[in-house]
């Protein structure tokens, strides 16, 4: 979405004085990301960089015998080509980056991008202050997995990304969520289950509805409150 300030619809575009907006517009590409679409390859050059509006996306680790386990989820909060901003030009050996949900985004070349943290401007600020939400993300997650339950861990997972396709239905299949969680698939089957059964969401045929928005939050462990603070208070 665009007015004549600039795009908008990712809180880190969002943040910018309306006279960067309109002033990147011009080096910011919109775009369709397609479910599973791979937008960084194991140690392949990162080319773009991309700040999503309704499109969600993995940041998986692909450890052995396995087929990835998610480190952190992207969505209409943060941009998928961080190292970018910190000098870094290839992805790291075993990190892959995945659409999870389809939808909308903006590119720009990872060039640019780079050029733009070296001028030290507006863009860098916010760019810092994500920085620190993702990582704050990526510790609380890694605490979720170690402390909570599974069903907790799907809520929380659930609630995340409703926040960020701005819709109560959205496209999710078993093996996804299996390898979103880390889990097998029997284990989704029986969590969704209950979750459906609680009245919190409705899953059928590869498409999951939040049916009960509350419901849903009391399900989920604290995690989910204490990441979306973070990135309320560091990217208002």
């Amino acid at each position: 979405m665009a007015d004549g300030s600039g795009p908008r619809g990712n809180r880190i575009i969002d943040a910018l004085p309306d006279s960067e907006r309109a002033r990147l517009g011009a080096v910011l590409e919109p775009m369709r990301l397609e479910l599973k679409e791979q937008l960084q390859v194991p140690g392949a050059r990162i080319d773009s960089v991309y700040f999503a509006l309704d499109a969600v996306n993995s940041l998986l680790n692909l450890v052995e015998n396995s087929g990835g386990v998610e480190v952190a989820t992207v969505g209409n909060e943060g941009l998928v080509g961080l190292p970018v901003a910190w000098g870094v030009s290839y992805a790291n050996p075993r990190d892959l980056v995945q659409v999870q949900v389809p939808g909308e985004a903006l590119r720009m070349d990872a060039d640019v991008f780079a050029a733009e943290i070296a001028a030290q401007g507006p863009l860098a600020s916010v760019v810092q202050r994500y920085t620190q939400a993702f990582f704050a993300q990526i510790t609380q997650q890694v605490a979720c997995n170690g402390l909570h339950s599974i069903q907790e861990r799907c809520a929380r997972w659930l609630l995340l990304t409703h926040d960020r396709v701005g819709s109560d239905e959205f496209p999710l299949t078993q093996e996804f969520l299996a390898q979103m969680l880390g889990v097998r698939r029997p284990t989704v089957t029986t969590t969704a289950g209950i979750l459906s059964q609680a009245g919190f969401i409705h899953y059928r045929r590869g498409r999951l509805k939040i049916t009960d928005r509350e419901g849903l939050e009391s399900a989920s462990c604290e995690c989910y409150g204490v990441v979306r603070g973070v990135f309320d208070r560091l990217l208002l």
